[in-house]
């Protein structure tokens, strides 16, 4: 289990935003301000993972505004993942997105993260990763199972939220929502006001 964990490290060779392959792409020196979203994707040129990176890609800015970064991961070469970004959404391409992609081909960083699934791809994990390196959320999906990037935004809104106040975020909570102070009194008074809407 990851979470309360640091985030296991790696150096390998990603595509960036704007097209150039890197050799040394760390992660530690690639966080956000305020925190590092990686996810990991089985296969270029497959079927559920184009839209769940052109997801990513179209919600990049409320990311960015959030102060966090965007990682994608998979098994594939970096020739890969840069053909892939090369060809138009239209032909079965991603399009030119604007995060960098990590070439996992010794599958290192998938068995690291307790993502691989027969030695062989990488499942639909996504990881939130606070500042000081702990994973903070995590979420594993079953290969047909596409991810859900508005929930990722929700509990990037929530880490940052008891980060900055202290508080502990309820079912459901969103941003701008009242939380509850972390003591029996608190969640008392939270479940009298709210417990209806639950």
């Amino acid at each position: 289990m990851l979470v309360t964990n640091k985030a296991p490290d790696f150096t390998a060779t990603a595509v960036l935003a704007d097209g150039s392959i890197v050799e040394d792409f760390n992660l530690y020196q690639n966080f956000g301000e305020k925190g590092t979203v990686v996810f990991f994707y089985p296969l270029d040129f497959t079927f559920v993972c184009p839209s769940e990176i052109i997801a990513f890609s179209h919600r990049y800015n409320e990311f960015q505004e959030r102060g966090v970064n965007v990682i994608g991961v998979s098994v594939d070469s970096q020739f890969s993942h840069f053909a892939w970004r090369e060809t138009p959404v239209e032909k079965g391409g991603i399009g030119r997105i604007n995060f960098p992609l990590v070439a996992d081909l010794t599958k290192q960083i998938s068995r690291d993260f307790d993502v691989l699934l027969d030695e062989a791809v990488a499942l639909r994990g996504s990881f939130l990763i606070d500042t000081d390196g702990t994973v903070r959320h995590a979420v594993i999906n079953d290969l047909p199972l596409g991810r859900n990037v508005d929930e990722m935004l929700r509990m990037i809104d929530a880490m940052q939220f008891t980060n900055e106040y202290g508080e502990v975020c309820p079912a459901g909570w969103q941003k701008g929502d009242e939380a509850m102070k972390p003591d029996a009194e608190g969640v008392a008074e939270y479940l009298a006001k709210h417990a209806e809407e639950l």
